[in-house]
């Protein structure tokens, strides 16, 4: 384990957002990250809309989309110059992304901030998917942020039936073949336009697919009897028909639409559940206290806080915390907060450019402005993972030669300006102590000027990793 002064450069940058000084936190560096243990930060920003409004936004702009398709010629019908420009939609978004950069800039809680991205990444829903337009923001400020330091099952149903998560892994199109919607479907009379029948209702199987293999139980279990097999799937996906948000439905906190469910029990994992609303509910809580969740948990948790491959002994005792307390999660940061593994010395995960623009910023005392694009340039886009697996939690996943490179060239650009009012040698001592490495403070003192010393400080091993 580190000694005591290394240890508090390693809450402040491991465990948190990075802190230009180590002062607060010197005396009792663990005793500062239990203190954060709760639900995470109010997001800051302006113009912010929670779930409802943003709803409506959304709603509104596909309502005038549709109606400009619908009257548009018919050779224009098909292109996209049919479809009007509305920045509402498009505003919302910015307006997201900006608060998640200011939240975690200025947060005097970064343990609880990194805690909301990681489970933010976990339950991932992404912009790049025209269906969470406007929605990822308040996905994350009413179903993550609240439930960070709760019971992972709240967490777990928060997440699953948000409108951001149905719409993005297409449940919101998934009705069950014999529900009474389904039956309609296949009775309307064919289009008088090209005599076709309506296209049929179906079950659509990627939130069922999701919700086992990226959420809860993994996508492989050490012990055979806790495989799912692909019935387990079309099962929970029925169980899951119906749970959708429409514009006509009163509140979004209860997104289910009972003509879209398939009727009938359902078997999953040996289990059967009855039909109807509450099913889902009771499938969440069995898979939340399922013992192979506790252990796919244990494992995220255990590489995002100690390394690309944890320490066994370390995920086992992150496991054995999660069964214990049924699922807390407060008793899972204090059992992670607890285990020698987590504060190794030797720093082994890699920023992500994300973590890395935030960290700078927190640092530097840089503004939004300064930093509003710059994770994307580095090639992780805010709120816009490429799949539903997320972000991914492993350096080599960003250690390609461009990847680098484009750090290098940002740090550069950033330390030009930075570099006249702040002395990097300096700030390097208050910011990393004695786990400042001999080799980085000869660096920082041979460098040539102010801006050149930021920059070898922001691309120094004891930055770049954590």
């Amino acid at each position: 384990m580190a000694s005591t002064s290394d240890q508090a450069a390693i809450a402040a940058h491991r465990f948190g957002l990075g802190e230009p000084e180590l002062a607060a936190l010197q005396a009792d560096p663990a005793g500062w990250l239990r203190a954060q243990i709760g639900p995470g930060d109010a997001a800051r920003g302006d113009n912010l809309l929670d779930t409802a409004f943003a709803l409506k936004e959304v709603e509104a702009l596909r309502e005038r989309r549709r109606m400009a398709r619908a009257t548009a010629p018919a050779s224009a019908a098909a292109s996209s110059a049919a479809v009007p420009r509305d920045n509402a939609v498009r505003d919302i978004d910015l307006a997201d992304g900006r608060s998640r950069l200011l939240t975690a800039i200025t947060t005097a809680r970064p343990f609880a901030e990194r805690l909301t991205r990681f489970w933010a990444n976990h339950f991932t829903v992404s912009l790049a998917k025209g269906s969470c337009e406007g929605l990822c923001g308040a996905f994350e400020r009413d179903a993550i942020r609240p439930h960070i330091a709760g019971n992972f099952e709240q967490l777990l149903f928060a997440a699953t039936t948000h409108p951001a998560m149905l719409r993005y892994l297409d449940n919101d199109q998934s009705a069950g073949p014999n529900s009474r919607a389904a039956k309609r479907r296949a009775q309307r009379p064919p289009s008088s336009a090209d005599d076709r029948p309506a296209p049929r209702l179906g079950i659509n199987e990627n939130l069922a697919r999701e919700l086992l293999e990226l959420h809860t139980l993994g996508a492989t279990s050490s012990n055979a009897e806790y495989g799912y097999t692909q019935a387990d799937v079309t099962a929970l996906a029925a169980v899951l028909s119906g749970w959708r948000v429409t514009s006509q439905m009163p509140d979004w906190r209860r997104p289910f639409d009972a003509a879209w469910h398939e009727p009938g029990s359902k078997t999953i994992l040996g289990k059967t559940y009855r039909e109807g609303h509450d099913a889902l509910r009771q499938v969440l809580h069995d898979l939340a206290h399922h013992p192979a969740t506790a252990r796919f948990i244990a494992t995220k948790l255990a590489r995002h806080f100690s390394s690309d491959d944890p320490p066994p002994a370390l995920v086992d005792r992150l496991a054995l915390a999660y069964l214990r307390s049924t699922g807390e999660l407060g008793a899972v940061y204090q059992a992670l907060i607890e285990s020698p593994e987590t504060w190794a010395p030797e720093a082994a995960k890699l920023k992500t450019p994300e973590e890395f623009i935030v960290s700078s910023a927190r640092l530097l005392g840089l503004s939004v402005e300064a930093t509003a694009n710059a994770s994307t340039a580095l090639g992780q886009r805010v709120q816009a993972p490429p799949s539903p697996a997320g972000w991914s939690d492993r350096a080599e996943d960003w250690l390609g030669p461009d990847a680098v490179w484009k750090r290098v060239e940002w740090a550069t650009r950033t330390a030009a300006s930075a570099g006249q009012r702040i002395d990097a040698r300096a700030l390097a001592q208050q910011s990393f102590g004695d786990a400042l490495g001999a080799t980085t403070a000869t660096q920082l003192a041979r460098a040539a000027d102010g801006a050149q010393a930021v920059a070898l400080l922001l691309m120094s091993p004891e930055f770049q990793r954590r």
